[in-house]
């Protein structure tokens, strides 16, 4: 296939020019103003439209296998790629925990017959199998995984020579989601002696509180700096917790990187009241000089990347009481719409989005010819169109779970186009029948 994206404003590498672009095959073949209208197959006038890199979204939660009831790949994928993420990095905590290789490869081999979207998987840590670990091949796989505060089944890795192990022998991308477990219970039986098993949803970010974060973020990077380890730090959610970060030197010579999620970016403690615990997530919404305190570090590299924790559950889990209800809400549909949002109120701008969103995931995971608007490079590519309202409703989510935190917002932009792999997968509301979803490579 060749297509021509003609008349387009290209942003890229902190720049954003006219030009035209042509795909062959599966490849940007040529970025240029003027390129002839010669032995094309399809031809798109872009007039008007933004051109960017398509999203890399580091942090998923698909649900498959074990808990499709949620969401799956397919259905998750499908939304991602209306909404401009065109690869994702899932992650281990489905049922069975991937905390073996065989588990591993059982999701790569659903992802390359359900997958819209471009996937990897990251292979999951527990106390106890450091030789497992070792064995994952780091040219195919995204990273290793460890909950250093609670998850789904035996994924909470608490044993620090365990630990100290794992952050010495794994010479690959260790992401890690960072609360302190015995704070977190401290707190919540306070919280429960005062209410017992209903409580408020407005105190979740006092339970899971910015000390909470703050020290288990903190050893990490402790144990990060002693070991050598290449550390990656999910889903930073206190304005403290940024003073553990570096600017001073460039992306690809960090060892220690964070990233922050759209929901830490967009709400507060104070949406409790009307979201209830459609907001709940782990770690916690926190307060607004938290999400100050977020953005100032997103604006001045500190954090490195934003990126959803999409995780689904039904409406009816999440109606449950308060310790029964779980955490986690889905976010891959409309992440680059929030964000593009803050573009439009002069919060960011159209170039600091791309870097984060696809170019430094890219660069962070040393993926493989992703993330660029450049020659050679896979065309993973979307168009935007900044003057196309949109509002979110039951009608038009995608997620299987059939609801948004986001649902009555309206957006000043849409996902027009998204091309996976030099393909037309999505176009204005209308999906290729075909998947074009490729396992995501890595260069190391």
């Amino acid at each position: 296939m060749k297509i021509l994206i003609k008349n387009a404003q290209v942003v890229n590498e902190g720049k954003i020019f006219q030009s035209d672009v042509l795909i062959e095959n599966d490849l940007i073949a040529k970025i240029s103003e003027n390129i002839p209208e010669e032995n094309l197959d399809k031809i798109i006038d872009a007039e008007g439209k933004f051109l960017i890199p398509g999203v890399i979204d580091d942090q998923v939660h698909f649900r498959e296998p074990g808990l499709t009831h949620k969401g799956n790949i397919e259905s998750e994928s499908k939304a991602a790629i209306a909404g401009g993420t065109t690869s994702f990095i899932e992650q281990p905590n489905t049922v069975p925990n991937a905390v073996t290789q065989e588990l591993l490869e059982g999701k790569y081999k659903i992802a390359s017959e359900k997958s819209y979207a471009n996937y990897s998987f990251s292979m999951g840590g527990t106390n106890d199998n450091l030789e497992e670990l070792l064995k994952t091949n780091p040219r195919n796989v995204a990273a290793i995984k460890l909950f250093l505060g609670s998850s789904t089944g035996n994924m909470l890795v608490d044993n620090p020579q365990t630990l100290e192990n794992i952050f010495s022998k794994v010479k690959m991308p260790i992401c890690v989601h960072c609360e302190d477990e015995t704070t977190i219970r401290k707190n919540t039986e306070i919280y429960k002696e005062k209410y017992g098993e209903d409580i408020p949803v407005k105190f979740h970010h006092l339970i899971r509180s910015e000390e909470a974060c703050y020290l288990s973020s903190s050893k990490a990077v402790e144990l990060a700096k002693k070991t050598g380890a290449r550390l990656h730090i999910y889903h930073l959610s206190t304005s403290k917790e940024t003073e553990l970060f570096r600017n001073d030197i460039p992306l690809k010579d960090k060892k220690i990187t964070a990233e922050v999620c759209v929901h830490h970016l967009h709400f507060t403690n104070e949406d409790y009241e009307t979201r209830g615990s459609l907001i709940k997530w782990n770690p916690a919404v926190k307060t607004e000089k938290d999400k100050d305190g977020l953005w100032e570090a997103l604006l001045d590299d500190r954090i490195d990347v934003i990126a959803t924790d999409h995780a689904p559950h039904t409406l009816d889990e999440k109606s449950n009481k308060y310790l029964q209800c779980p955490s986690g809400g889905p976010l891959v549909q409309h992440s680059l719409n929030v964000m593009l949002e803050y573009y439009q109120k002069g919060k960011i701008s159209l170039e600091k989005i791309v870097e984060k969103m696809c170019h430094n995931p890219a660069i962070l995971f040393e993926i493989e010819k992703r993330g660029f608007v450049k020659e050679g490079y896979k065309a993973d590519l979307v168009l935007v169109d900044l003057k196309k309202e949109y509002t979110v409703s039951k009608e038009n989510i995608l997620y299987k779970c059939g609801w948004s935190p986001l649902e009555g917002e309206t957006f000043q932009s849409q996902i027009t186009h998204t091309f996976i792999n030099g393909n037309l997968a999505y176009e204005n509301g209308k999906f290729s029948e075909e998947k074009f979803g490729e396992r995501l490579l890595f260069e190391r």
